[in-house]
C-alpha cells in the first residue's frame, strides 16, 4: 500500500499534456477481440485500470506488446478462450466490456461479476437487454453466461432503457461483428463512446450518428486491424483545470480536445473558474476570482450531472472540491450514483463547510480555509477531489489508498511535481517496518 504526503498552499503552474481517455481506452482495448488482425493503439494511458484490462486480455490469449511510450500492439489471433478470469475481473468494472466482443466473435462468453468503484448500484441490465435483442441467450445471476443462436447474432433495433455508457459500448462492439444494420436508440454519446465508434469504423464497421443518442452500426462478418490514437481525457483535463484554479496557479493543458469541454467550462464558470482556448490547448489564467454566480433573483445555483452533453457525473466530486474555494453557496446534485458523495466528511474534517442533504445532494459554502489532514481515497474521483483539497490546504496532508487515484490518473504525483507541487509517494509497508524495527 502507498500514500501521498502533500505540502499544500503552493500554486501549481506550468504546462502539462493531457493523457488518453481512460474510459475510451478500456473498451478500445477490448475491441481487439473482434478481429484476428493487429491493432496498433497510441496515447493509451498507463494506469492501473488499463493494466488490469490488458491482464484480462492476455489471460484469454491476446498478444500484448508495448512499443514506445504509450503505444502498444494487440493481436487476438490466438484467442480460443471465452471465459474471463474471475480474480482479474474483480479489479475493474470495465472487465464486462469483454462480453460483447467475445459473444460476437466466438458465439459465447462467460463473465464473472465485475469490480470497480463502490459509488452505488451499477446495473448490467442494459448490457444484457442489448445482447438479448441481438438474439443471445442470457443465463445466470452473478456469473453471466452468454450464448448466440446457431446462426449467430442478428442485426436489430436496440433501445437502451437508460443511456448506459458501457452498455452502449458493448452493444456497439457486438453489433460491429454482426452483419447488417443495427440501430441503438437512447444510446450514450460521451466522448469515449464516440472514440470507440471511430475505431470500429476504422476496423470496417461503419457507424452512423456518432455523437448523437441514435447510432446505426453497419456490421460485418469480419473486421480488420486498425491504427488508432485514443482521444484526450476530458475528465483529467477538467481535474487539472481545477487543480490550477484552487491553488491559485496558471496552467496550459496541451492536446486537450476543447470541443469535449463545452459543458464543463460553462459549469466551472459558475464557480468563477475562467479558462481560454488556444488551438487545441486549454489555458487557466492566474489570479482566479473564484466566486459563485447566483441564479436570477440571487437564488442559490446548482451544478448537476446528466447524460452527455450535460455535465459529467465523474466531475461532481471535482466540482465540489473547487466549490470549497469559491465565495458563495452552491448545491452539488449528483443524480446517478447514491454513494458518490459519501466522501465529503473527509473534506469537512479538513475545514470545508459542506452540508450533505441526502445521498445525492450537498450544499457547499465557501471559501473555506482548508488545513492538512489524513484521509483515505474511496474511489478514483473522490481521491482526486481530496488531492485538490490537500494541495489547496495549509499544512501537510496524507492521502491513503492512492491505488484508487492511480486507476484513473497516470503518474499523477510525478506530473504534479512538474507543476511545482510538493507531493511524495510513500510506501506504508516500509513505514510499518521501520516502526516495528
Amino acid at each position: 500500500m502507498e500514500k501521498f504526503v502533500i505540502q499544500g498552499g503552493i500554486p501549481l503552474s506550468g504546462e502539462i499534456t493531457a493523457a488518453g481517455n481512460k474510459n475510451a481506452a478500456l473498451p478500445i482495448l477490448a475491441a481487439c477481440l473482434l478481429t484476428e488482425e493487429e491493432l496498433l493503439l497510441h496515447n493509451v494511458p498507463r494506469i492501473r485500470d488499463t493494466e488490469a484490462q490488458l491482464a484480462l486480455l492476455e489471460r484469454l490469449g491476446v498478444e500484448v506488446e508495448w512499443t514506445t511510450g504509450n503505444s502498444l500492439r494487440l493481436c487476438a489471433a490466438s484467442v480460443s478462450e471465452s471465459a474471463a478470469d474471475e480474480e482479474l475481473s474483480s479489479r475493474i468494472r470495465a472487465s464486462f466490456l469483454l462480453a460483447g466482443p467475445l459473444l460476437a466473435r466466438f458465439g459465447e462468453a462467460t463473465m464473472p461479476p465485475p469490480g470497480g468503484d463502490f459509488i452505488g448500484r451499477r446495473r448490467l441490465d442494459a448490457h444484457l437487454d442489448a445482447f438479448r435483442e441481438l438474439g443471445a441467450r442470457v443465463d445466470g445471476d452473478r456469473w453471466i453466461e452468454l450464448s448466440a443462436p446457431p446462426k449467430g447474432l442478428a442485426a436489430c433495433r436496440i433501445f437502451m432503457d437508460e443511456p448506459s455508457v458501457m452498455g452502449t459500448e458493448n452493444a456497439l462492439m457486438a453489433a460491429a461483428l454482426t452483419p447488417g444494420p443495427t440501430t441503438i436508440s437512447n444510446a450514450a454519446c460521451e466522448p469515449h463512446v464516440q472514440d470507440l465508434a471511430r475505431l470500429l469504423g476504422r476496423m470496417g464497421a461503419e457507424v452512423d450518428g456518432i455523437g448523437s443518442n441514435v447510432m446505426t452500426v453497419h456490421g460485418r462478418d469480419r473486421l480488420g486491424g486498425a491504427e488508432h490514437s485514443v482521444a484526450a481525457d476530458h475528465i483529467e483535463v477538467a481535474s487539472f483545470m481545477v487543480l490550477a484554479a484552487a491553488t491559485g496557479g496558471e496552467l496550459r493543458i496541451r492536446d486537450a480536445d476543447p470541443e469535449d469541454l463545452v459543458s464543463v467550462r460553462r459549469q466551472f464558470r459558475r464557480l468563477g473558474l475562467q479558462s481560454m482556448i488556444e488551438g487545441n490547448d486549454v489555458l487557466v489564467p492566474p489570479e482566479q476570482n473564484l466566486r459563485v454566480q447566483t441564479d436570477l433573483g440571487d437564488a442559490i445555483p446548482k451544478i448537476e450531472d446528466g447524460p452527455w452533453p450535460a455535465f459529467p457525473a465523474d466531475l461532481t466530486s471535482i466540482a465540489l472540491a473547487l466549490a470549497t474555494q469559491a465565495e458563495g453557496t452552491v448545491l452539488i446534485f449528483e443524480k446517478m450514483f447514491e454513494n458518490r458523495l459519501f466522501f465529503v466528511d473527509k473534506l469537512v474534517a479538513m475545514g470545508a463547510r459542506i452540508t450533505l442533504c441526502d445521498p445525492h445532494r450537498a450544499i457547499v459554502s465557501g471559501p473555506s480555509r482548508l488545513h492538512g489532514g489524513r484521509v483515505e481515497s474511496p474511489d478514483i474521483r473522490a481521491g482526486m477531489a481530496m488531492l485538490i483539497a490537500a494541495l489547496a490546504a495549509e499544512g501537510t496532508s496524507e492521502i491513503g489508498n492512492v491505488r484508487q487515484i492511480d486507476r484513473g490518473y497516470e503518474r499523477i504525483d510525478e506530473r504534479l511535481r512538474g507543476l511545482g507541487a510538493h507531493i511524495e509517494r510513500v510506501s506504508t509497508e516500509r513505514e510499518s517496518a521501520q516502526v516495528e524495527a
